[in-house]
């Protein structure tokens, strides 16, 4: 039932009023309402009358030795703590957000799924106050990101080292078949490949046409789990870096004949001036890289 006298559109709630309206009817009086608002008690009755002007009602009985809400002032009281909460609600959030640190991190497409997913799960629970920003791709176009200012910090594949890369590991690739359905052998060799741009796909184009190979692309995909699962299916063989290679595909050894392609390197860097959640975010992708590529190179030996 509404509140008589106001007229759908006409009335804006001007949470400022409804506090002292709603403490009064918690103190049960002007003067220790006041109190509790920091507010001369002038104040608050003007702007609990100035609440009562704009309903065209009267919210309270000042007759009674304990001031007490009228029925429409009970009526407006559970709307008045409801406005007065989801009030206190955005102002949290949004002063909570303005002082949110982001962190803005590109990541390779492969290396951003369980291996770092759990340094990132921990980063968060040790760092409440940093959102972070993922964004995965392809190299180039990460490292153009990069060089724009839109990242905070990249890791990214590529060809030898950089001058201004803080640290970098090489890459172990291999060349990988189906262990059920291999396609080595076929001809033309079908290949599984990432799109145009990919640092893979670059690389093993240009060595099978230096070593005159005949070759098709059988598929294509900027998903590395597509790359994978085709792989694996019998749909190419495709260049990888050996820390992927899972159940469902074989290395082929050097005597395959297949050029042998090294020389990637997975580089890390990172903006100067970054916050100390920064610094230990840096330290720790570069402890996961070292780790990773270890491992990598250990199973190639």
């Amino acid at each position: 039932m509404p509140i008589s006298g106001i007229r759908n559109g006409d009335l804006v709630f001007d949470p400022q009023l409804l506090r002292s309206f709603v403490a009064v009817v918690d103190c049960a009086n002007f003067t220790r309402a006041a109190e509790r608002l920091h507010l001369t008690q002038s104040t608050v009755s003007q702007q609990v009358r100035r609440l009562e002007q704009g309903l065209d009602c009267k919210l309270l009985d000042r007759d009674q030795r304990r001031v007490q809400a009228t029925a429409e002032g009970e009526r407006l009281l559970g709307y008045a703590r409801r406005i007065l909460a989801l009030h206190e609600e955005a102002s949290d959030v949004l002063l909570h957000q303005q002082n949110e640190e982001v962190l803005r991190l590109g990541v390779p497409e492969d290396f951003a799924a369980e291996r770092l997913m759990p340094l990132l799960s921990r980063f968060g629970l040790e760092h409440s106050s940093v959102r972070l920003e993922v964004t995965s791709g392809l190299g180039p176009e990460l490292t153009r990101l990069y060089r724009r200012g839109e990242f905070d910090l990249l890791l990214v594949k590529q060809m030898g080292a950089s001058d201004d890369c803080l640290v970098s590991w090489p890459e172990p690739l291999c060349w990988v078949d189906s262990d059920s359905t291999p396609a080595l052998g076929r001809d033309p060799l079908p290949l599984v490949t990432f799109p145009v741009g990919g640092l893979y796909r670059h690389e093993m184009l240009y060595h099978l046409e230096v070593n005159d190979w005949r070759w098709r692309i059988g598929y294509s995909s900027s998903s590395l789990a597509s790359v994978c699962a085709a792989v694996a299916a019998g749909l190419g063989i495709s260049l990888l870096p050996v820390r992927v290679v899972g159940t469902g595909h074989r290395i082929l050894a050097a005597g395959s004949g297949l050029p042998d392609i090294q020389g990637v390197r997975l580089a890390l860097y990172a903006r100067s001036g970054l916050s100390r959640a920064g610094k230990e975010l840096v330290q720790q992708l570069r402890e996961l890289c070292q780790a990773s590529c270890s491992e990598a190179s250990e199973a190639c030996a």
